[in-house]
């Protein structure tokens, strides 16, 4: 391949590894409808109601059937209220949610070492060499599967390919309850049958630059040249060039040795508005916060980015006495930082909020306060 002046060997798919992509269907509503069989077959929201907060809170999860009337993760308490009054609002209860998402990690350590979490309700195994001598990863899928739901109660979904991107694609392809296997052999036609918005990274801001472009899915994706897509969009296009190739080779990590967690949004529609700020930094950073307790840390530190219409960016950090992991700790934090450091006479065009000097407590002294096989092999044997 000639990229510029220089010409390189296309890297090749390594298809000799096994990954599955183990997600937990619905993880912490599941939890609490398991234990509560009343709850069955009723909508039920993670978030404290919004009569009991002042209208303020964001949905952790709902399950399936609150799902079915819009509500999702990361919405206001509010806006699930009102499309679904009837819901059951339930405050969510971490620590016991870490510990079900420790009884399942003991599920998966009887069949691979190689786990990379990547919350409390989805990780990654490599289970191309594993405890049980099993060379069908179909085969170790459904056990896993059948094994978490006799003993837990608890139902996920599995994706099983050769590398993590075609494997969390692939866990997402028939929920709650199912396994989506993609071979080696048919990696090229499950990526360009993907819609666009299925690549990680594209997002809804990026969407309609790729249909300017004609990229509607996998397929159109792939018959663009590397160049152009680095033109367009940088490092992003460089890393969508190679994965709808069935390109990624990064292993399974054992050990995910984060610096630090940041979320951040650009707005089309610049802000001026401090309560619609305030509700975009309570979504943000929402989402860091529960990144970081699904990953069992703490932080100390919190960040605030502020991009203005003009392009001034200021970050402004602070940091806490003691270690935390909840949002309600997060979140007081960001709200200072910006009635200190924030500028109401201009107009918002970006915000972030990010955590640093993460600690995980259960390997820290600190005490604190709180060979490519065949397609037979990989779906195994019918008996």
């Amino acid at each position: 391949m000639k990229y510029g002046l220089l010409t390189f060997e296309e890297p090749k798919p390594d298809t000799t590894r096994k990954i599955l992509h183990v997600d937990m269907d619905a993880f912490y509503a599941s939890i609490e409808v398991r234990d509560n069989p009343s709850l069955k077959n009723r909508p039920v929201v993670i978030a404290k109601h919004p009569n009991l907060t002042g209208g303020r809170g964001i949905v952790a999860t709902c399950n399936y059937i609150a799902r079915q009337y819009g509500i999702h993760s990361a919405m206001s308490a509010v806006e699930a209220y009102k499309l679904c009054p009837k819901a059951i609002f339930i405050q969510g209860n971490m620590e016991y949610y870490r510990e079900v998402s420790q009884q399942i990690r003991a599920i998966f350590l009887k069949y691979t070492d190689v786990i990379e979490p990547l919350s409390l309700d989805e990780a990654y195994l490599d289970v191309t060499v594993n405890k049980i001598n099993e060379a069908s990863a179909l085969k170790i899928a459904h056990l896993i599967q059948k094994e978490i739901y006799e003993t837990l109660s608890l139902t996920c979904s599995i994706g099983v390919s050769y590398n993590k991107f075609i494997a969390k694609i692939a866990s997402d392809y028939h929920k709650p309850h199912g396994i989506t296997i993609v071979t080696p052999q048919e990696a090229t036609k499950f990526l360009q049958a993907l819609p666009i918005d299925k690549f990680y990274g594209v997002g809804v801001k990026s969407i309609p630059h790729f249909h300017e472009l004609g990229i509607f899915n996998g397929k159109d994706l792939y018959q663009q040249d590397l160049d152009t897509l680095i033109k367009h969009f940088g490092k992003m296009g460089y890393s969508l060039y190679f994965k709808v190739r069935g390109i990624h080779n990064a292993a399974v990590n054992q050990q995910r040795d984060r610096k630090s967690i940041g979320r951040e949004r650009t707005f089309t529609q610049f802000l001026n508005d401090e309560e619609k700020i305030i509700v975009q930094f309570e979504k943000l950073t929402h989402s860091v916060m529960k990144k970081v307790r699904g990953l069992g840390l703490l932080t100390n530190s919190v960040t605030i980015k502020i991009r203005y219409g003009n392009f001034e960016t200021i970050t402004r950090q602070m940091q806490a006495e003691d270690y935390f992991d909840s949002y309600e700790e997060a979140i007081s934090i960001v709200k200072e930082l910006w009635l200190k450091h924030g500028d109401l006479d201009q107009e918002v065009r970006l915000l972030g909020v990010s955590v640093s000097n993460l600690l995980n407590p259960k390997t820290s002294a600190i005490q604190l306060t709180i060979h490519e096989g065949s397609v037979d092999e990989w779906l195994g044997s019918s008996n």
